[in-house]
Formats: structure tokens, sequence, C-alpha cells
């Protein structure tokens, strides 16, 4: 792998790379999201502390969802609590497509300052991630509390106690005068391979996985979030000194609300007549809200 040559187009904004070191039983994702991170974010006002949260949970649902093989599979991110200031996180990847939404208390996040940390924004709160396998019709769920600085935390420990996969992850977030620009990292040791194999006695102090520990600890938020730096050339920079590192063509990111109205015309014909004349309005419209495009569509089922 060479420094340099490849194009923004094929290894910038919104794509995923996924790359592997074999000699080291390691494999990665990198990726930066700007337009799409803009075009999701953008459907509601958030508060900068919200719109950053956002930001960091959609560069993880991008780098675990990559990780799927199921071409129609999900991945659902969702941390909540009772107490915090945000009840609410979610967000989801399929088949390159990402859409979230945060419900939160303005009135309570307005108290915490400018940098409120975890804690402050969800109190004792938990992440449940969850994979969806439609080809195999499997599903697998972790749940883990929102303990540390930070989300990317959090999914650290998902895989550690859920996959028992040394996984390291960084993830940098950068407003910008015309939106917001974020990038993540995410490397994991497999030492017995990527599937079929009992993973309960990894060794999280394996010297191979130490090595790429300290090379992923090296990478700067501000690389990650460098809209300059083509994602090859920071993989180049990691990485220039092992033997081999196979890089797959980037994979595009896209905004991926699925809310039609004939999703939801299909929803509402599964209730009774009498209550759907009760949600009904004075024209007889069922108006139904859409969380994460901020789009209200008007059914009407006659």
């Amino acid at each position: 792998m060479a420094e340099g040559g490849a194009s923004a187009s094929t290894t910038g904004f919104d794509q995923v790379l996924a790359f592997t070191v074999p000699e080291r039983d390691a494999r990665g994702r990198v990726v930066r999201l700007g337009p799409v991170l803009d075009d999701v974010i953008g459907a509601h006002s958030y508060p900068a502390p919200i719109r950053n949260l956002l930001a960091e949970a959609l560069v993880l649902a991008a780098l675990l969802g990559s990780l799927l093989k199921d071409d129609q599979g999900q991945l659902t991110m969702q941390a909540q609590t009772q107490d915090g200031v945000v009840d609410l996180l979610v967000c989801d990847y399929r088949a390159g497509e990402l859409r979230g939404y945060v419900r939160f208390d303005r009135a309570r996040l307005d108290d915490l300052g400018p940098s409120p940390s975890l804690h402050a924004l969800f109190g004792d709160g938990y992440l449940a991630i969850t994979f969806d396998l439609a080809t195999a019709g499997q599903r697998y769920q972790g749940i883990v509390p929102l303990q540390g600085e930070s989300l990317a935390g959090a999914c650290e420990s998902y895989f550690f106690q859920s996959e028992q996969i040394p996984t390291m992850i960084r993830v940098g977030v950068r407003p910008s005068a015309n939106g917001c620009v974020a990038g993540g990292l995410l490397i994991q040791h497999l030492p017995e391979g990527e599937e079929g194999r009992e993973r309960l006695h990894v060794q999280h102090d394996h010297p191979e996985w130490e090595h790429m520990r300290i090379i992923g600890g090296t990478v700067s938020l501000a690389e990650l979030v460098d809209p300059a730096l083509e994602l090859e050339t920071l993989l180049w920079r990691l990485f220039h000194e092992e033997r081999e590192v196979r890089v797959d063509q980037g994979l595009e990111i896209s905004k991926g609300c699925r809310c039609t109205s004939e999703y939801y015309r299909s929803v509402l014909s599964r209730f009774g007549p009498t209550e759907r004349a009760e949600m009904r309005n004075e024209e007889g419209l069922i108006l139904v809200d859409c969380a994460f495009c901020s789009r209200i569509f008007k059914i009407d089922l006659d």
C-alpha cells in the first residue's frame, strides 16, 4: 500500500474503507462523514451538544454496521435512560444507509453548559447494540451501561463483554461553518478467524493485538476529520511499516430514512375501523410524524 494516488471521490466523504492486516490477525474500518451527516442532523434544529452526540453515534453505526456480511442485515444502536437529559438516542445502518434521531429535554440541557459529559446527558443509562441478519433470520443483541467518556468507549465494552473481541475505536467530531464533519477508526483482533470459531478465550494481552492497539492509538482526532486527508493515506500513515495491508473498495454511505406513505398506509390498515376513525383529524386524514426525517405524512386510507 503506497501513500497518495487515490482520488477524493473514492476515499473522501461518506465512505467506509475496510482493511485487514493479515500478519497481525487484525481487521478494521475507517470512515469519514460529511454531507450525509449534515442531511441526517439537519432534519432537526439540534443544539451543539446533541449534534455532536448524534454525529458520534452515526460514525459508530457506520463502523459497526459495515462489519455485517449480510447485505440486507441491519445494525441498530439505541441509548436510553429514565433519568437523563437525553432519554433516547437511536440510529441504524442498513446496506450503507444511515439514519438517527435524539430525543432530549431542552431546558435541562441548557443548564449543563456547552460541553456536558456522557453521564450528565444520560445519567445511569444503557446502550443496546443489535445485529439483525435478514438472510439467516438471526438477531444478536448486547446491552452495556453507558459509562466512561464516550459512546465509542461503550461500544468497546460491548465487544469485550458480548463478543469477546478485543476492539479499539476512535471517533472525532468537528463542527464546521457549513455543518459538521466526523470520522472514526475501528480495529479488531481476530486470531481465530472472522467466523466459525470460538472466541471465549481470546487473549486481550496478545502481543499482536497490543501492537495494533498502540499503532491505532496514534491516530489523532484531527486526522479523522481532516477533509484534505484521504482515508487511504491515513491508513498508509498508520500501517506503512506492515508487510501487507489489504484495503477494500470504499462503501458509499447515504441518508436512509425508509419512511414512506405506502409503508404507513400498510401499518395503519392493520388497525380496526374504530381505531382508525379515532386517529383521523377533521379532514379525515391520519397524520404520522417521522422522527428520523422530521416529516409529517398525511395518510388518507380512503
